[in-house]
C-alpha cells in the first residue's frame, strides 16, 4: 500500500511512501504526517496493518489554516 505524505509546502505535491518503508523507519520516529488527498479507506487500512501487528496507533486531523480544505493527517505509531 502506498500513501502519500504531507506537502512541505503548499504548491508542491506530496511524496508517495510505501507502507514496508513507514515500519523500517518505526525505529528513528513514531510520528509521521500524511496528506488530505489520502483516502479514509487507505488510512483505515493503514492503522489496521500496524493493529494487526500489535502496535498502538492514533490518528487526527490536524487544521494548519483557516480554510475547511487546509488540514494534514497526523499519524502516531508506537510499539
Amino acid at each position: 500500500m502506498k500513501l502519500k505524505l504531507a506537502r512541505t509546502t503548499l504548491k508542491s505535491k506530496p511524496k508517495v511512501i510505501d507502507i514496508g518503508k513507514i515500519e523500517e523507519q518505526l525505529d528513528k520516529k513514531t510520528i509521521f504526517y500524511f496528506d488530505k488527498d489520502n483516502s479514509h479507506k487507505e488510512l483505515k487500512e493503514l492503522i489496521e496493518y500496524f493493529e494487526d501487528k500489535e502496535y498502538s496507533i492514533y490518528m487526527r486531523e490536524v487544521k494548519y489554516g483557516l480554510d475547511e480544505n487546509e488540514y494534514i493527517y497526523e499519524v502516531h505509531i508506537v510499539q
